[in-house]
């Protein structure tokens, strides 16, 4: 169980609460998690009776959470320990309000969680600062994007910092919540089967791929001028990416593995001039079916300029200038309107060095995160009868049969709790989130320098086919 604490979220009526956040801290309330004290404040302009929040609240949260795990007794408990708090973020005397409503903290340690748009990080930051709520035992949860480029997250980061030291400080990205991603570390050092052949000597190249069916929904605002290289690719993507080639950590703790993820990350060749055209791809989708349903051109979407260039879809080879994997391609990809939802990552191993038998397919090893997590890795076999004729077999490790009778948690339970617990492990470092920019922006200006505009791809389909010529100019493919 963990400490007495105030949860104050910011953004408390927006999507990210009401579908994530407050289910979470439900699933944790249930199982007994959270201290019994804990309060968790809701806080946003709009000027909602306490009762009408909860409401509101109940409807969003009995949609996300299972039938079988929503009870009626344990929601009026868990209700109990909910607030509502209007005001607004950039007002500096709505903050005296909230520290006149919080009374002294008696013990208590807070913990802010903005679920906002980066522009009010900095802001609220220096607001709590003032009105004397970041004291030295406080808690900061910033969502991504932790900025648009290097420079606007190195203000955010700044500001951040001249308010929280390091330690207090966690930038939350949810795919490190997965167990899956979290599994990728016990595949790699908990398995000696594995680590010879984790390396360039063995591995020919390794695909990460995050497709998505869904548009841009609500957001076509922020997308628009975000796009996927900011949405997805900066962090997500690199993120799964430093999972795979980090080195071993001297020991599973905070600092050491974050300190082997940016070594990645500073590691990785950079991409400018030319190599921009010739090592990414930028798509947009255009009008198409998906699920059988007709659906709309991205500019088309509401809230998105008519005439706009921004990419819903980005494929990107990168290397990685290190001892482990130098020579060795990892090919990124992230789109939405796909043709289906999946997020995997795929090492694909080298021919044997001499091949007896024809017709043999190389190793596979491909670790899926969604919409099923498992682990598959693909094997040459015989096939029963007379003569030597191979088929590929996989030997799946399917997480939700193995664990059946364990209730899966979600990556905002785990890190919500982490945060509580206030381990760090899955969370970016400062200097991570600057190094992923660092080598985002020279693309990002690549494509303006070089007027290299999105491709068009019919929604519903696998991107534009400049991704696959990305891969097939030197004899590879996409995985399914």
């Amino acid at each position: 169980m963990t400490i007495p604490c105030d949860i104050l979220v910011f953004g408390g009526t927006g999507d990210l609460a009401l579908h994530k956040l407050l289910p979470a801290l439900y699933h944790l309330f249930r199982e007994s998690r959270l201290d019994p004290a804990v309060r968790i404040i809701a806080l946003a302009r709009r000027h909602l009776l306490r009762d009408d929040y909860l409401k509101l609240a109940e409807r969003h949260c009995r949609a996300q959470i299972a039938r079988r795990d929503f009870d009626e007794e344990i929601w009026r408990r868990f209700c109990a320990r909910v607030d509502y708090f209007a005001m607004d973020a950039t007002q500096s005397a709505d903050f005296v309000r909230l520290a006149r409503y919080l009374g002294e903290p008696g013990g208590l340690m807070r913990i802010f969680y903005l679920a906002t748009a980066p522009s009010l990080f900095a802001p609220i930051a220096s607001h709590l600062h003032i009105a004397g709520l970041a004291d030295s035992e406080a808690r900061i949860v910033l969502e991504k994007p932790i900025g648009q480029s290097l420079s606007s997250a190195t203000a955010i980061n700044e500001a951040i910092g001249a308010v929280f030291e390091e330690r207090q400080v966690f930038r939350i990205d949810h795919y490190l919540g997965k167990e899956t991603v979290q599994n990728l570390m016990a595949l790699r050092f908990a398995n000696a089967l594995l680590e010879p052949v984790w390396r360039n000597g063995q591995v020919d190249h390794v695909q990460i791929s995050v497709g998505e069916t869904l548009g841009v929904e609500n957001r076509g605002g922020y997308y628009d001028r975000a796009g996927a290289m900011r949405d997805m690719l900066q962090n997500h993507l690199l993120q799964l990416l430093c999972l795979v080639a980090m080195e071993p950590p001297a020991q599973f703790e905070a600092e050491a593995v974050r300190d082997e993820k940016v070594k990645i990350l500073r590691a990785l060749q950079p991409i400018t001039g030319q190599d921009v055209q010739e090592k990414t791809v930028r798509g947009q989708y255009g009008a198409g079916h998906i699920g059988g349903q007709e659906v709309c051109a991205y500019y088309f979407e509401k809230d998105v300029d008519n005439d706009s260039d921004t990419e819903t879809f980005v494929a990107i080879e990168a290397h990685i200038d290190n001892w482990r994997w130098a020579g060795v391609p990892f090919y990124l990809r992230t789109g939405k309107r796909m043709a289906r939802r999946s997020s995997q990552i795929v090492l694909q191993f080298k021919p044997v060095p001499h091949e007896l038998f024809e017709g043999g397919q190389v190793n596979q090893l491909l670790i899926q995160l969604q919409p099923d997590e498992r682990i598959s890795l693909r094997m040459m076999t015989k096939t029963p009868g007379k003569g030597m004729r191979l088929e590929p077999v996989d030997l799946d490790l399917n997480l939700a049969q193995v664990f059946s009778q364990t209730r899966r948690w979600e990556a905002y339970e785990r890190l919500l709790l982490d945060v509580l617990e206030g381990d760090s492990t899955l969370f970016m470092r400062r200097d991570e989130v600057e190094a992923a920019w660092a080598w985002i922006d020279p693309i990002i200006e690549g494509w303006e320098e070089h007027f290299q505009a999105p491709r068009s791809y019919p929604a519903g389909s696998s991107g534009p086919e400049q991704a696959n010529s990305l891969l097939a100019r030197h004899g590879r493919h996409w995985h399914a």
